[in-house]
C-alpha cells in the first residue's frame, strides 16, 4: 500500500524509531551482560569501588582492549555508572546485589542466561513457524537449563515457604507432620530442595524427563545435605512412580507439557483423597491486551522460543506461557479434578490449588 507524507504522523514514526533503537541496544547489551557474568566482571566490580578497564582486566584476567568497549556498553545501558573526572566505572551497591548475590530475591542474572540459551534455537524456531513442529526442552542450549535454575531460584526462596504453601488449605500442617510430596518437572530440583530443607519430616520426590537435569539435581541435593529425604528420578508427568502423595507440585512447567490433561489425570490417580496439587504458573492476563506490558512481553516471547515448542513436540496440547486462568481450569476439568482456585499471586506468578 502506498503512503504519502500527508498520511504519516511524523512524531509517531520518530517515537517508534526511537523505541526500535532502544531495543537494538537492549538486545546486544543483554548478550554483553551475560558475557560479563560468565567472565566474572560484575563480581569483580561488586563493592570494589571505581575501576577502569586496566584494573578490571587485572582482576579477571580478561583482555583489556575488549573490556574498554564492554564498560562503555554497560554504562550506556545503565548497568554501570561512569565518572568523567576519574575516567572510572562503578557498579553501584544496589546493582551489585541484583547482579551478583544469588541468595537475594532481587538477583536477575539468570534471566539473561535463559534468554541467551533460548536465542540459540532461533533457526529451529523459524522452521517451527513454517512446519508447525516443535522442539523438546532437552534439545536447547545448556544455558537454558542452568539459567532457568538461576532465574527461578530467587523467587522460590522468597515466596515458596513463606507465602505459596501457606496459601494452600492445610498443606503446611501436613508438611510439618510428615507428608509425601512429588515435584513434577523439577528441573535442577531447586523447588524440591527448598521444601525439603523447610520440612525435614516430609519425603520428597522430584521427576523430570530431562536426565541431565536430574543428574544435576542429585548433585545439588547432596551438596545441600538433603539427599536423605529427597529422591530424584527421570520420568514423565504421565508416568512417574506409584506412591500416593499428599502434595503434587508443578513449578512453572504445566504449560510446557504437550499433554497437560494426561499429566493431571496421572497426578489425580496418585493423589490421596485429601491431597493437593499446586501449580505455579507465569503471570498472565484474562484478556490478550492484559499482557501488553513488560512481564507479558517476556513470557509471550518465552512461549514462542521454548515453552510452546516443547508442548508441540511432546503431545500437541499447547497451553502457552500466557495461558489464562480459564484455560488452566479447563485442563483440570478434563482431568476430572473438581476444585480449582487461584490461591495467591506475585507480579510474576499465579499459584493455583487443584483438588479431587
Amino acid at each position: 500500500m502506498e503512503t504519502t507524507e500527508k498520511t504519516i504522523d511524523q512524531e509517531k514514526l520518530n517515537a517508534f524509531l526511537g523505541k526500535v533503537l532502544s531495543d537494538f541496544g537492549a538486545a546486544i547489551g543483554s548478550t554483553l551482560t551475560l558475557i560479563g557474568d560468565k567472565l566474572g566482571f560484575f563480581k569483580a566490580m561488586a563493592f570494589a569501588g571505581p575501576m577502569d578497564s586496566e584494573q578490571l582486566a587485572k582482576k579477571t584476567g580478561a583482555n583489556e582492549r575488549y573490556i574498554r568497549e564492554w564498560l562503555i556498553n554497560q554504562a550506556a545501558g545503565g548497568y554501570l555508572e561512569y565518572d568523567p573526572l576519574t575516567k572510572k566505572y562503578i557498579l553501584p551497591d544496589e546493582y551489585a546485589i541484583a547482579m551478583t548475590d544469588e541468595s537475594s530475591p532481587f538477583y536477575v542474572v539468570g534471566g539473561f542466561q535463559v534468554i541467551g540459551g533460548m536465542v540459540q534455537a532461533q533457526d529451529r524456531v523459524i522452521n517451527n513457524f513454517k512446519s508447525g513442529k516443535g522442539m523438546l526442552w532437552g534439545e536447547h542450549h545448556h544455558d537454558l537449563f542452568q539459567g532457568t535454575e538461576r532465574f527461578f531460584k530467587p523467587g522460590y526462596h522468597a515466596n515458596l515457604v513463606s507465602s505459596w504453601l501457606p496459601s494452600l488449605g492445610g498443606v503446611v500442617d501436613k508438611l510439618n507432620k510428615g507428608a509425601l510430596v512429588a515435584d513434577v518437572g523439577c528441573g535442577h530440583g531447586i523447588s524440591t530442595i527448598i521444601m525439603a530443607k523447610a520440612f525435614p519430616k516430609s519425603k520428597f520426590f522430584g521427576f523430570d524427563n530431562h536426565k541431565e537435569s536430574i543428574e544435576q539435581a542429585r548433585k545439588i541435593a547432596e551438596k545441600e545435605g538433603v539427599s536423605d529425604r529427597v529422591k530424584f528420578e527421570a520420568g514423565s508427568a504421565q508416568d512417574f512412580n506409584t506412591h500416593q502423595y499428599d502434595l503434587i507440585c508443578f513449578f512453572d512447567c504445566l504449560h510446557d507439557m504437550g499433554d497437560p490433561v494426561g499429566a493431571l489425570k496421572n497426578c489425580k490417580s496418585k493423589l490421596k483423597d485429601d491431597g493437593t496439587i499446586m501449580a505455579v504458573e507465569p503471570m498472565a492476563g484474562k484478556n490478550v491486551e492484559d499482557n501488553f506490558n513488560a512481564v507479558g512481553r517476556i513470557y509471550s516471547g518465552a512461549s514462542v522460543m521454548c515453552c510452546s515448542p516443547n508442548a508441540m513436540a511432546s503431545g500437541g496440547y499447547v497451553l502457552g506461557t500466557v495461558a489464562t486462568d480459564e484455560a488452566l481450569q479447563e485442563v483440570t476439568r478434563q482431568a476430572g479434578l473438581t476444585k480449582f482456585r487461584r490461591a495467591t499471586e506475585t507480579p510474576f506468578n499465579r499459584i493455583f490449588e487443584f483438588r479431587k
